[in-house]
Protein backbone atom coordinates (compact mmCIF):
# COMPACT_ATOMS: atom_id res chain seq x y z
CA UNK A 1 0.00 0.00 0.00
CA UNK A 2 2.45 2.64 -1.25
CA UNK A 3 0.06 5.01 -3.00
CA UNK A 4 -1.40 7.90 -1.03
CA UNK A 5 -4.73 9.46 -2.01
CA UNK A 6 -5.96 12.84 -0.89
CA UNK A 7 -9.74 12.75 -0.86
CA UNK A 8 -11.62 16.06 -0.84
CA UNK A 9 -15.11 14.62 -1.12
CA UNK A 10 -16.83 12.29 1.33
CA UNK A 11 -17.61 8.82 0.04
CA UNK A 12 -20.11 6.20 1.13
CA UNK A 13 -18.81 3.63 3.61
CA UNK A 14 -18.41 0.84 1.00
CA UNK A 15 -16.45 3.07 -1.37
CA UNK A 16 -14.31 4.45 1.44
CA UNK A 17 -13.50 0.91 2.58
CA UNK A 18 -12.57 -0.06 -0.95
CA UNK A 19 -10.27 2.92 -1.34
CA UNK A 20 -8.63 2.29 2.03
CA UNK A 21 -8.07 -1.36 1.14
CA UNK A 22 -5.81 -0.33 -1.73
CA UNK A 23 -4.32 3.04 -0.71
CA UNK A 24 -3.55 5.28 2.21
CA UNK A 25 -6.22 7.97 2.39
CA UNK A 26 -6.25 11.50 3.76
CA UNK A 27 -9.75 12.99 3.87
CA UNK A 28 -10.06 16.77 3.70
CA UNK A 29 -13.29 18.08 5.19
CA UNK A 30 -14.70 21.23 3.61
CA UNK A 31 -11.77 21.98 1.25
CA UNK A 32 -13.30 25.34 0.29
CA UNK A 33 -12.93 26.72 3.81
CA UNK A 34 -9.69 28.40 4.84
CA UNK A 35 -8.90 25.61 7.29
CA UNK A 36 -9.77 22.87 4.79
CA UNK A 37 -7.68 24.46 2.05
CA UNK A 38 -4.74 24.73 4.42
CA UNK A 39 -5.05 21.01 5.23
CA UNK A 40 -5.22 20.22 1.52
CA UNK A 41 -2.08 22.20 0.82
CA UNK A 42 -0.27 20.42 3.63
CA UNK A 43 -1.32 17.00 2.32
CA UNK A 44 -0.45 17.51 -1.34
CA UNK A 45 3.26 16.78 -0.95
CA UNK A 46 2.50 13.08 -0.38
CA UNK A 47 -0.38 12.71 -2.85
CA UNK A 48 -0.14 10.15 -5.63
CA UNK A 49 -3.81 10.63 -6.41
CA UNK A 50 -6.54 13.21 -5.84
CA UNK A 51 -10.26 12.46 -5.80
CA UNK A 52 -13.04 15.00 -5.42
CA UNK A 53 -15.19 17.60 -7.14
CA UNK A 54 -16.21 21.26 -7.24
CA UNK A 55 -12.80 22.62 -6.30
CA UNK A 56 -10.59 24.58 -8.66
CA UNK A 57 -7.18 22.93 -8.87
CA UNK A 58 -4.80 25.34 -10.54
CA UNK A 59 -1.09 25.05 -11.29
CA UNK A 60 -0.06 26.96 -8.15
CA UNK A 61 -1.87 24.41 -6.00
CA UNK A 62 -0.78 21.33 -7.92
CA UNK A 63 2.86 22.43 -7.91
CA UNK A 64 2.72 21.36 -4.24
CA UNK A 65 2.12 17.75 -5.36
CA UNK A 66 5.36 16.48 -6.95
CA UNK A 67 4.29 12.80 -6.77
CA UNK A 68 0.86 13.28 -8.32
CA UNK A 69 -0.12 10.68 -10.94
CA UNK A 70 -3.87 11.11 -11.31
CA UNK A 71 -6.73 13.49 -10.57
CA UNK A 72 -10.07 11.68 -10.50
CA UNK A 73 -12.95 14.13 -10.71
CA UNK A 74 -16.43 13.16 -9.52
CA UNK A 75 -18.00 15.14 -12.35
CA UNK A 76 -18.44 15.32 -16.09
CA UNK A 77 -17.35 18.93 -16.48
CA UNK A 78 -13.61 19.54 -16.20
CA UNK A 79 -13.51 23.33 -16.28
CA UNK A 80 -11.99 23.37 -12.77
CA UNK A 81 -8.76 21.88 -14.10
CA UNK A 82 -5.81 23.24 -16.08
CA UNK A 83 -5.70 20.38 -18.56
CA UNK A 84 -2.62 21.66 -20.41
CA UNK A 85 -0.70 21.82 -17.14
CA UNK A 86 -1.76 18.32 -16.12
CA UNK A 87 -0.85 16.91 -19.52
CA UNK A 88 2.60 18.50 -19.54
CA UNK A 89 3.29 16.88 -16.19
CA UNK A 90 1.90 13.53 -17.32
CA UNK A 91 -0.86 13.69 -14.69
CA UNK A 92 -3.93 11.76 -15.79
CA UNK A 93 -7.31 13.48 -15.45
CA UNK A 94 -10.45 11.35 -15.39
CA UNK A 95 -14.13 12.21 -15.09
CA UNK A 96 -17.48 10.43 -14.75
CA UNK A 97 -19.50 10.67 -17.98
CA UNK A 98 -22.47 8.45 -18.84
CA UNK A 99 -23.61 7.71 -15.27
CA UNK A 100 -25.29 11.11 -14.86
CA UNK A 101 -26.64 11.53 -18.39
CA UNK A 102 -30.19 10.37 -17.77
CA UNK A 103 -30.55 12.07 -14.40
CA UNK A 104 -29.34 15.42 -15.73
CA UNK A 105 -31.69 15.15 -18.70
CA UNK A 106 -34.51 14.50 -16.21
CA UNK A 107 -33.57 17.75 -14.49
CA UNK A 108 -33.58 19.60 -17.79
CA UNK A 109 -37.04 18.37 -18.61
CA UNK A 110 -38.25 19.17 -15.11
CA UNK A 111 -37.16 22.76 -15.72
CA UNK A 112 -38.93 22.79 -19.07
CA UNK A 113 -42.16 21.67 -17.41
CA UNK A 114 -41.79 23.93 -14.38
CA UNK A 115 -41.15 27.08 -16.41
CA UNK A 116 -43.76 26.41 -19.10
CA UNK A 117 -46.52 25.61 -16.60
CA UNK A 118 -45.31 28.16 -14.00
CA UNK A 119 -45.24 25.42 -11.38
CA UNK A 120 -43.14 27.19 -8.74
CA UNK A 121 -44.92 30.52 -9.10
CA UNK A 122 -48.39 28.99 -8.86
CA UNK A 123 -47.43 26.60 -6.06
CA UNK A 124 -46.26 29.62 -4.07
CA UNK A 125 -49.59 31.31 -4.82
CA UNK A 126 -51.39 28.40 -3.18
CA UNK A 127 -48.94 28.19 -0.28
CA UNK A 128 -49.35 31.89 0.51
CA UNK A 129 -53.14 31.64 0.62
CA UNK A 130 -53.68 33.78 -2.49
CA UNK A 131 -55.60 31.12 -4.44
CA UNK A 132 -59.12 32.37 -3.86
CA UNK A 133 -60.74 31.64 -7.23
CA UNK A 134 -60.16 29.71 -10.44
CA UNK A 135 -57.03 30.97 -12.14
CA UNK A 136 -57.46 33.07 -15.26
CA UNK A 137 -55.28 34.17 -18.18
CA UNK A 138 -52.95 36.14 -15.92
CA UNK A 139 -51.70 32.84 -14.54
CA UNK A 140 -51.90 30.63 -17.62
CA UNK A 141 -48.81 28.75 -18.71
CA UNK A 142 -47.65 27.37 -22.04
CA UNK A 143 -48.03 23.93 -23.59
CA UNK A 144 -44.93 21.77 -23.88
CA UNK A 145 -46.18 18.99 -26.16
CA UNK A 146 -45.69 19.73 -29.83
CA UNK A 147 -43.45 22.75 -29.26
CA UNK A 148 -40.03 23.07 -30.90
CA UNK A 149 -37.21 21.96 -28.60
CA UNK A 150 -33.90 23.62 -29.49
CA UNK A 151 -30.82 21.96 -28.00
CA UNK A 152 -27.44 23.68 -28.07
CA UNK A 153 -24.76 21.02 -27.59
CA UNK A 154 -25.81 17.58 -28.83
CA UNK A 155 -23.70 15.35 -26.61
CA UNK A 156 -24.92 12.57 -24.32
CA UNK A 157 -27.17 14.83 -22.26
CA UNK A 158 -28.47 16.64 -25.33
CA UNK A 159 -29.43 13.30 -26.89
CA UNK A 160 -31.17 12.19 -23.70
CA UNK A 161 -33.12 15.45 -23.63
CA UNK A 162 -34.06 15.01 -27.29
CA UNK A 163 -35.29 11.51 -26.54
CA UNK A 164 -37.65 12.81 -23.86
CA UNK A 165 -38.96 15.62 -26.04
CA UNK A 166 -39.36 13.62 -29.23
CA UNK A 167 -40.82 10.38 -27.92
CA UNK A 168 -42.56 11.68 -24.82
CA UNK A 169 -43.98 15.00 -25.94
CA UNK A 170 -44.00 14.91 -29.73
CA UNK A 171 -41.64 17.89 -29.91
CA UNK A 172 -39.84 18.71 -33.17
CA UNK A 173 -36.11 18.69 -32.33
CA UNK A 174 -33.75 21.41 -33.53
CA UNK A 175 -30.12 21.29 -32.52
CA UNK A 176 -26.84 23.14 -32.86
CA UNK A 177 -23.52 21.40 -32.35
CA UNK A 178 -19.95 21.74 -33.59
CA UNK A 179 -20.92 19.38 -36.42
CA UNK A 180 -24.09 17.71 -37.75
CA UNK A 181 -24.98 14.34 -36.22
CA UNK A 182 -26.72 12.09 -38.76
CA UNK A 183 -27.50 9.37 -36.18
CA UNK A 184 -29.29 11.90 -33.98
CA UNK A 185 -31.21 13.24 -36.96
CA UNK A 186 -32.32 9.75 -37.92
CA UNK A 187 -33.34 8.70 -34.42
CA UNK A 188 -35.26 11.82 -33.41
CA UNK A 189 -36.10 13.31 -36.81
CA UNK A 190 -33.92 16.19 -35.60
CA UNK A 191 -32.86 19.11 -37.77
CA UNK A 192 -29.49 20.87 -37.58
CA UNK A 193 -29.57 24.65 -37.35
CA UNK A 194 -27.03 27.43 -37.12
CA UNK A 195 -26.98 28.98 -33.66
CA UNK A 196 -28.77 32.06 -34.94
CA UNK A 197 -31.53 30.13 -36.68
CA UNK A 198 -32.10 27.87 -33.68
CA UNK A 199 -32.49 30.87 -31.39
CA UNK A 200 -35.03 32.38 -33.76
CA UNK A 201 -37.10 29.21 -34.23
CA UNK A 202 -37.11 27.22 -30.99
CA UNK A 203 -39.86 27.52 -28.40
CA UNK A 204 -37.48 26.10 -25.78
CA UNK A 205 -33.75 26.86 -25.99
CA UNK A 206 -31.78 24.39 -23.87
CA UNK A 207 -28.04 24.54 -23.19
CA UNK A 208 -26.30 21.20 -22.66
CA UNK A 209 -22.76 21.98 -23.80
CA UNK A 210 -19.52 22.10 -21.74
CA UNK A 211 -17.77 25.27 -20.62
CA UNK A 212 -14.68 25.89 -22.73
CA UNK A 213 -12.80 28.93 -23.97
CA UNK A 214 -15.02 28.79 -27.08
CA UNK A 215 -18.35 28.46 -25.26
CA UNK A 216 -17.80 30.96 -22.42
CA UNK A 217 -20.18 33.86 -23.01
CA UNK A 218 -21.69 32.12 -26.05
CA UNK A 219 -25.18 33.41 -25.20
CA UNK A 220 -25.10 37.17 -24.74
CA UNK A 221 -27.38 40.12 -25.40
CA UNK A 222 -27.07 39.74 -29.17
CA UNK A 223 -28.07 36.07 -29.07
CA UNK A 224 -30.90 36.59 -26.58
CA UNK A 225 -32.31 39.34 -28.81
CA UNK A 226 -32.86 36.71 -31.52
CA UNK A 227 -35.28 34.78 -29.31
CA UNK A 228 -39.01 35.45 -29.50
CA UNK A 229 -41.13 36.79 -26.60
CA UNK A 230 -42.62 33.28 -26.22
CA UNK A 231 -39.21 31.58 -25.88
CA UNK A 232 -38.31 29.76 -22.69
CA UNK A 233 -34.60 29.43 -21.91
CA UNK A 234 -33.16 26.44 -20.03
CA UNK A 235 -29.56 26.10 -18.80
CA UNK A 236 -28.27 22.79 -17.40
CA UNK A 237 -24.77 23.33 -18.82
CA UNK A 238 -22.58 25.90 -17.06
CA UNK A 239 -23.51 29.38 -15.88
CA UNK A 240 -20.60 31.13 -17.61
CA UNK A 241 -21.85 30.05 -21.03
CA UNK A 242 -24.43 32.82 -20.58
CA UNK A 243 -24.10 36.57 -19.98
CA UNK A 244 -26.19 36.55 -16.81
CA UNK A 245 -26.91 40.29 -16.80
CA UNK A 246 -28.13 40.17 -20.39
CA UNK A 247 -30.45 37.32 -19.44
CA UNK A 248 -31.75 39.26 -16.42
CA UNK A 249 -32.45 42.28 -18.62
CA UNK A 250 -34.40 40.17 -21.12
CA UNK A 251 -36.45 38.43 -18.42
CA UNK A 252 -37.15 41.67 -16.56
CA UNK A 253 -38.47 43.31 -19.70
CA UNK A 254 -40.43 40.23 -20.93
CA UNK A 255 -38.31 39.99 -24.07
CA UNK A 256 -38.39 36.24 -23.43
CA UNK A 257 -41.06 34.41 -21.47
CA UNK A 258 -39.12 32.57 -18.76
CA UNK A 259 -35.93 30.79 -17.76
CA UNK A 260 -35.18 27.56 -15.91
CA UNK A 261 -31.65 27.68 -14.51
CA UNK A 262 -29.71 24.99 -12.67
CA UNK A 263 -26.32 26.69 -13.11
CA UNK A 264 -25.05 30.21 -12.57
CA UNK A 265 -22.00 32.36 -13.18
CA UNK A 266 -21.19 32.31 -9.50
CA UNK A 267 -22.30 29.46 -7.26
CA UNK A 268 -23.94 29.38 -4.80
CA UNK A 269 -26.13 32.11 -6.27
CA UNK A 270 -25.88 35.35 -4.35
CA UNK A 271 -28.93 36.06 -2.18
CA UNK A 272 -29.18 39.50 -3.73
CA UNK A 273 -29.24 38.26 -7.33
CA UNK A 274 -31.91 39.91 -9.46
CA UNK A 275 -32.80 36.45 -10.76
CA UNK A 276 -34.40 35.68 -7.41
CA UNK A 277 -36.74 38.64 -7.73
CA UNK A 278 -38.27 37.45 -11.00
CA UNK A 279 -41.41 35.32 -11.04
CA UNK A 280 -40.55 34.03 -14.50
CA UNK A 281 -37.35 32.33 -13.28
CA UNK A 282 -37.12 28.84 -11.82
CA UNK A 283 -33.73 28.59 -10.11
CA UNK A 284 -32.39 25.31 -8.74
CA UNK A 285 -29.10 24.67 -6.87
CA UNK A 286 -26.98 22.90 -9.53
CA UNK A 287 -28.89 19.72 -8.80
CA UNK A 288 -28.64 18.11 -12.24
CA UNK A 289 -27.09 14.87 -11.00
CA UNK A 290 -28.29 15.13 -7.40
CA UNK A 291 -30.01 11.83 -6.76
CA UNK A 292 -28.83 9.16 -4.33
CA UNK A 293 -28.38 6.63 -7.11
CA UNK A 294 -26.51 8.85 -9.53
CA UNK A 295 -24.16 10.47 -7.03
CA UNK A 296 -23.15 7.04 -5.74
CA UNK A 297 -22.60 5.81 -9.30
CA UNK A 298 -20.45 8.87 -10.05
CA UNK A 299 -18.33 8.30 -6.94
CA UNK A 300 -17.96 4.61 -7.78
CA UNK A 301 -16.83 5.51 -11.30
CA UNK A 302 -14.30 8.00 -9.90
CA UNK A 303 -12.85 5.39 -7.53
CA UNK A 304 -12.58 2.93 -10.44
CA UNK A 305 -10.75 5.55 -12.51
CA UNK A 306 -8.39 6.40 -9.67
CA UNK A 307 -7.45 2.84 -8.79
CA UNK A 308 -6.90 1.93 -12.44
CA UNK A 309 -4.48 4.82 -12.87
CA UNK A 310 -2.59 4.05 -9.65
CA UNK A 311 -2.28 0.42 -10.81
CA UNK A 312 -0.59 1.61 -13.99
CA UNK A 313 -3.66 1.04 -16.15
CA UNK A 314 -5.32 3.53 -18.45
CA UNK A 315 -8.56 4.77 -16.81
CA UNK A 316 -11.77 4.11 -18.71
CA UNK A 317 -12.68 7.82 -18.63
CA UNK A 318 -9.40 9.56 -19.44
CA UNK A 319 -9.88 13.25 -20.29
CA UNK A 320 -6.30 14.02 -21.41
CA UNK A 321 -5.02 11.01 -23.39
CA UNK A 322 -1.82 12.86 -24.30
CA UNK A 323 -0.81 12.65 -20.66
CA UNK A 324 -0.74 8.86 -20.97
CA UNK A 325 2.13 9.01 -23.45
CA UNK A 326 3.97 11.57 -21.28
CA UNK A 327 3.45 9.39 -18.24
CA UNK A 328 4.75 6.28 -20.00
Amino acid sequence: MNNHVVLYKKLSAPLMQRLQAHTEVTLIDDPKSAAGLACLRDALHKADGLLGASLKLDAALLDLAPRLKVVSSVSVGVDNYDIDYLTKRGILLSNTPDVLTQTTADTGFALIMATARRVVELANLVRSGQWTQNIGPAHFGSDVHGKKLGIIGMGRIGEALAQRGHFGFGMPILYHSHSPKPAVEARFNAEYRSLEDLLKEADFVCLTLPLTAETEGLIGAEQIALMRPETIFINIARGKVVDEQALIDALSNQRIRAAGLDVFGHEPLDKGSALLQLDNVVATPHMGSATFETREAMARCAVDNLLSALNGERPANLVNPDAWSVKR
